[in-house]
């Protein structure tokens, strides 16, 4: 038995087989739990990676910007699962005039569309899995430390310190329902995502030198295994939080 048998996942954010995502799809299901993707722009893409996993889940069309998928989202959902256990956000984006050290020039429209998918998208997916999870649950966010302002990151910087006080807020107001919201804080990885930032080879250079545990930029695993164990009964009274899965970045100085 694994710590999620029996459960029902929904995980959205997989794009490709290196995403942290898939890697947190597959060890949902060796863990026991049945799962279902989330996909948007080219479905067939996701559907061809959801091929990749030990056992293809149903993918269902979601764009945290449309209204329209987001009210249907529970009655699509529950075409294939009587019912939600564990939901992760694994969703981001900023358009490129908002990273890349362009902090000063990006215009509102860019910063909105960078806040609107990666920080009001958090409460936006919460709130459309809430009619499925009436035993309660837990929702997982993917974080990137929001403490510091970090070289390129810029305006998704600030979008992630957005998504780090809504997954607060949603601790306190889904606790009634018996949902727990945490954040895992990851170090950075060789996702499609990372790839997307303009310099991301500054993160590359210098990232595993300075963790004292180390630190692999293509191993997805340890993050998965933060998310796993959140959405699993192991952790009943722990909500707000941010669990950093970094190599210890996070608590060093210099």
């Amino acid at each position: 038995m694994g710590i999620l048998d029996g459960k029902r996942i929904l995980v959205s954010g997989v794009l490709t087989d290196a995403s942290i995502a898939f890697s947190v799809a597959k060890l949902a299901q060796e863990e026991g739990a049945k799962v279902v993707l989330t996909g948007f722009g080219r479905l067939s893409l996701v559907e061809r990676i959801a091929q990749r996993l030990p056992e293809p889940p149903p993918v269902v069309e979601l764009d945290v910007q449309n209204t329209e998928h987001l009210d249907t989202l529970a009655d699509r959902v529950g075409e294939h699962i009587d019912g939600l256990d564990g939901v992760l956000h694994s969703i981001g984006f900023a358009p490129q005039t908002a990273l890349g050290g362009n902090f000063l020039n990006t215009t509102w429209e860019d910063v909105s569309t960078a806040v609107h998918v990666s920080t009001f998208s958090f409460k936006s997916l919460a709130v459309a899995c809430l009619p499925l999870m009436k035993e309660g649950g837990a929702v997982v966010g993917l974080d990137f430390d929001a403490t510091k302002a970090w070289p390129v990151y810029d305006w998704m910087g600030v979008a992630k310190a957005g998504l780090e006080s809504c997954s607060r807020y949603l601790a306190r107001d889904l606790a009634k329902h018996g949902i727990r919201v945490n954040l895992v804080a990851a170090g950075p990885l060789r996702t499609m995502a990372a790839r997307s930032i303009p310099g991301f080879a500054e993160f590359e250079d210098t990232w595993p030198a300075r963790a004292p545990l180390g630190w692999d930029l293509a191993d997805t695993l340890p993050t998965a295994k933060a998310c796993v164990a959140l959405m699993s009964d192991w952790f009943p009274a722990t909500t707000g939080e941010i669990v950093h899965v970094d190599g210890g970045v996070h608590a060093m100085g210099g």
